[in-house]
């Protein structure tokens, strides 16, 4: 049984992405922990009632619509952080810099306490708060999103991995899951998951065609992107269901054209001195538009195009740094380009390295750039550098062009919303939008709504021309006005900080108290399970509630007393006497279990594969153990007690030397690469790189952030818009056309359409209806077939799972002597003619020596063995039933047609042909499907795929043909 349900991005604009699938035995999967620019708790409500049920997690691709809530529930959601979660080494990477980047850029992302939950302390503690007060919940530090994130276990593409399940779940060990390169992230994965004869493909927002840094997606076989190929490899060949985005981009246009359109726009406003602003996301689709913006750079400075010269480029991100950083070791997830490239760099800097020892260390060679090796591309990691670019463009006499690739594409956070507010009202300046803006329910985003005014085209529009012909068009804003909502953080005071320390207060009362509170971690678990399965049957049964209860309180005792808990003398139970000071004397009458008798703290020793864990402050020495102390007491003391001896950054020496040590402050942890430029970046940038490093942090933030309890504070104002607006489709989603082309060639029995709005969805699945059925029916006798496709509704389940009927059957030792295998694509495959009996039962041979044989296995050779084999038997009877020996005189008389040799296999009618040239045949492709040799044999190969030989004369060369086929499929002997 399969059971599909979607928690979001069903039947709706939205972009979030989160799927549950649900298993024979109650094994559930969690596809996905997305989230969109609202940051709605509510939208995870669904999600946070399943967690105590799922078995692991898999995500599939490092966005906002993919991962964006996981660290988010991981901190909120009790339980969340003990699931398995699984993905590539991309997408754990850069979906650490992307959850970074998302809450170092909004307060919103913190999302706030929900009012129902606030009146209820309010209530309870005789305090009124304000309708909507808007109290912020803690966000996960950088520390905790690195823990969060190293948890998630690494898988590679191709390979099978036998996930582990989560302490709640039931068993899984005939469960593998499978990734596949999807084709438009970096390590984005197409999953496969097989539990039992349930074969089910998970594959959302994929894109078959090549680009310039990722390559097209796994269908099919061939290499990256098909490799020209037709046939859809064997792994994701004819699932039982296959769950699909139906997603499509409006315009399609080749990769080339694509490019070409960007570049053009770009060059016209650049031209005109205006500033190019282009929102995308900051770890995935950022990294194609960082890579053709830097070599389409490259490419026009060494024309000596004075446009491109002139011109600046940059790209932002409160992380970028981090994700450059990783995408230049991941080059081996990329397209096979960019590794002949990097090997290409890495080759030509080994030269120039030899070169400058024969030449004594001089040497004037420029060294080769590697493919994320910025010349001309410059990295913003702080909101000081952006406004300095932005305060420039805005006092430069001289006009010079400037392009920033900002975070993010909603234009609702990160940088790309400032420099938008700085830009909107000249008509010289250009936003160019790359993917289509999800629309909210509540309000739309700010992308989306500028890319309905492009869409309408009210206003005035400027039909351009590329350099092939093509047209495109940017449409003028004509000074419409903007709302802006901007989202700031406030600390607490007076009555919202009472109500604040309250409602934390019993949270974490209610979770240190709870079974399986979200600080229990994956060791408490253990412990938990070894301590119960170690008191008596009778205590488990009668007492196991109270007792699960008290070890929690255990576990959390120390958690709780850190973060100032008071647990009351009921939670407490009979812990009370070594937990509670002044305490002597408990009531143990009319007490079961563990509460009647005195408590006792069994310490285990925590190890990991290495040995014994080791906690370093148990070795500080005094002085040492005191300045810690000193820092629990004053945290801003220890926080300037850090920086001491800290080697500082070039920014703050340059500073130093101005005298600008007023302006000074502590660097971030990520800071940008410009800070401390690389090898390539201060051979091949420009002279004054180092001196606009010094001016970019002349205005830097001075502000101090609020770490404490905070609410949150939205702004709203509305700005006159008269930029111009263009769209370009960068969105690399898979489109029509390829779907109408792989889907029949998957062969899905059971297809389930997801991530699309209702209307792309219904016309997509009545296409795939017809397609599939007119398929099915061809293939079968039975011209009424018809192919299930689902569109289900966020929170409706549909049952996905194909009728079958399987037998298992025990095979007798003698007949598993006698099969005779076949390797068959890493299968083996063997012929079986044999009878069926009831377990335990057995035919005597024909032979009286194989009968004498049998009995004495059977017998044991004495009668004490006899006897022990009867008990055994009667103890543990055998209810499969056996699949043993045939008689000679039933095999002789009724199964010899059974005994012929079959050819199994798959014949691809390219290798025949690459077979018939290499033997000197003239062969050629003419019509679908038909491969005419030597102009006299015509070879056909059926959907159903039966293989047809057809010879007018020559009989020599059709049996060169046959015999060529043969050799291909691999023949079975008959048993």
């Amino acid at each position: 049984m399969f059971s599909f349900c979607p928690l979001q991005g069903a039947l709706s604009e939205s972009t979030a992405s989160q799927s549950l699938l649900e298993l024979d035995g109650g094994v559930k999967i969690l596809v996905d922990v997305g989230w969109d620019e609202t940051f709605d708790v509510d939208k995870l409500k669904e999600l946070e009632k399943q967690v105590p049920t799922l078995s692991f997690i898999l995500l599939t691709h490092a966005t906002v619509a993919h991962v964006g809530a996981y660290a988010h529930c991981c901190k909120h959601i009790p339980l969340f952080s003990t699931i398995p979660a699984y993905a590539t080494r991309p997408v754990i990477d850069l979906g650490r810099t992307l959850t970074q980047d998302l809450y170092a850029s909004t307060p919103l992302a913190a999302t706030t306490i929900p009012t129902s939950s606030l009146a209820e302390v309010a209530y309870a503690s005789s305090q009124a708060p304000s309708l909507n007060p808007n109290l912020l919940l803690q966000p996960p530090s950088p520390e905790e999103i690195t823990r969060y994130f190293a948890s998630i276990q690494a898988v590679q593409y191709s390979q099978p991995q036998q996930p582990r399940s989560s302490p709640f779940s039931p068993d899984i060990t005939n469960l593998t899951v499978t990734a596949y390169n999807s084709g438009r992230t970096l390590g984005g994965a197409i999953w496969h998951i097989q539990h039992g004869l349930e074969s089910i493909v998970y594959a959302v927002d994929w894109n078959q065609g090549k680009e310039n840094v990722f390559s097209g997606a796994a269908w099919l076989s061939g290499g990256h992107g098909g490799g020209g190929s037709t046939e859809v490899i064997e792994q994701l060949r004819k699932p039982t269901a296959l769950v699909c985005s139906s997603r499509t981009p409006d315009t399609t246009l080749s990769r080339a054209k694509r490019d070409e359109q960007l570049l053009e726009s770009i060059k016209l406003c650049i031209g005109r001195g205006g500033t190019v602003l282009i929102p995308a996301d900051s770890s995935a689709r950022i990294l194609e538009l960082s890579y053709l913006l830097e070599h389409a750079w490259r490419n026009e400075v060494d024309n000596n195009n004075e446009t491109f010269r002139n011109a600046q480029l940059y790209l932002a991100g409160h992380s970028i740094g981090s994700t450059i950083k990783h995408a230049r070791s991941l080059f081996e997830w990329m397209d096979d380009k960019i590794v002949r490239e990097f090997e290409a760099a890495a080759g030509g800097k080994e030269h120039n390295d030899r070169g400058r020892g024969q030449r004594g260390g001089h040497h004037h060679d420029h060294k080769v750039a590697g493919p994320f090796d910025f010349k001309h591309l410059r990295l913003l990691e702080r909101k000081g550098q952006v406004s300095w670019v932005l305060k420039q463009a805005l006092e430069d006499p001289e006009p010079k062009g400037r392009v920033i690739l900002a975070t993010d594409s909603s234009l609702e956070w990160g940088f790309s919303k400032e420099v938008l507010k700085s830009i909107a009202g000249d008509a010289r300046n250009l936003v160019l939008l790359t993917e289509k803006p999800a629309l909210n329910e509540t309000k739309p985003s700010i992308a989306r709504t500028l890319w309905e005014w492009w869409k309408e085209r009210k206003d005035g529009v400027a039909t351009e021309q590329t350099s092939g012909g093509d047209t495109f068009e940017q449409v003028y804003a004509g000074g419409r006005e903007l709302e802006i909502a901007d989202a700031s953080k406030q600390a607490l005071e007076g009555n919202d900080l009472s109500v604040y320390q309250q409602w934390l207060a019993t949270k974490q009362q209610l979770q240190a108290t709870s079974h399986g509170g979200s600080g229990m971690t994956w060791e408490a678990w253990t412990d938990l399970n070894d301590a119960l399965s170690d008191t008596s049957s009778e205590s488990e049964e009668s007492e196991t509630e109270q007792q699960g209860k008290a070890l929690n309180i255990s576990a959390n005792i120390k958690q709780a007393s850190r973060k100032k808990v008071v647990l009351n003398d009921e939670d407490l139970g009979v812990n009370i006497l070594i937990k509670k000071r002044g305490v002597y004397d408990y009531e143990v009458r009319g007490k079961k279990g563990r509460e009647a008798m005195f408590p006792a703290v069994a310490q285990r020793r925590r190890h990991d594969e290495f040995g014994d864990l080791i906690r370093p402050e148990d070795y500080l020495r005094a002085e040492e153990r005191e300045v810690a102390d000193s820092q629990e007491t004053d945290p801003a003391k220890a926080k300037q007690e850090d920086n001491l001896g800290k080697k500082r950054s070039l920014i703050a020496v340059n500073a130093a030397n101005k005298g600008t040590a007023n302006n000074k402050r502590q660097q971030p942890p990520n800071r940008a690469l410009s800070d401390e430029p690389d090898d390539a970046s201060t051979s091949h940038g420009q002279g004054h790189q180092t001196e606009e490093v010094d001016e970019l942090s002349s205005d830097e933030d001075t502000t101090t952030p609020i770490l404490g309890p905070a609410k949150l504070v939205i702004t709203t104002r509305r700005i006159p818009v008269n930029l111009r607006i263009a769209f370009v489709d960068f969105s690399g989603l898979h489109d029509k056309r390829s779907l109408h082309m792989l889907i029949p060639l998957i062969q899905p029995r059971r297809l389930v359409l997801v991530s699309g709005n209702e209307e792309e969805s219904l016309a997509l699945a009545a296409d795939c209806k017809k397609l599939l059925s007119a398929q099915l029916a061809a293939n079968s006798s039975n011209e009424n077939a018809t192919v299930d496709v689902f569109t289900p509704e966020v929170g409706a389940v549909v049952n996905a799972s194909v009728d079958t009927n399987a037998w298992v059957v025990k095979l007798s030792e003698h007949l598993v002597k006698r099969l005779k295998w076949q390797d068959v694509n890493g299968l083996g495959i063997a012929t079986i003619t044999g009878v069926l009996l009831p377990g335990g039962e057995f035919i005597p041979s024909s032979t009286e020596e194989e009968q004498n044989k049998r009995l004495k296995t059977e017998e044991g050779g004495s009668p004490a063995s006899s006897t022990a084999l009867t008990v055994s038997s009667n103890a543990k009877p055998r209810t499969l039933p056996t699949l043993d020996l045939v008689p000679q005189t039933v095999l002789s008389t009724t199964v010899k047609a059974a005994s012929q040799p079959l050819h199994v296999g798959d014949l691809r009618l390219a290798d025949l042909r690459r077979a018939m040239l290499s033997g000197g045949h003239k062969a050629e492709f003419r019509g679908e499907g038909t491969l005419l040799i030597d102009e006299t044999v015509a070879v056909r190969k059926s959907a159903a795929g039966r293989i047809e030989v057809e010879s007018v004369a020559l009989p020599g060369t059709f049996y060169a043909v046959r015999q060529k086929i043969y050799d291909v499929l691999a023949v079975v002997p008959g048993a």
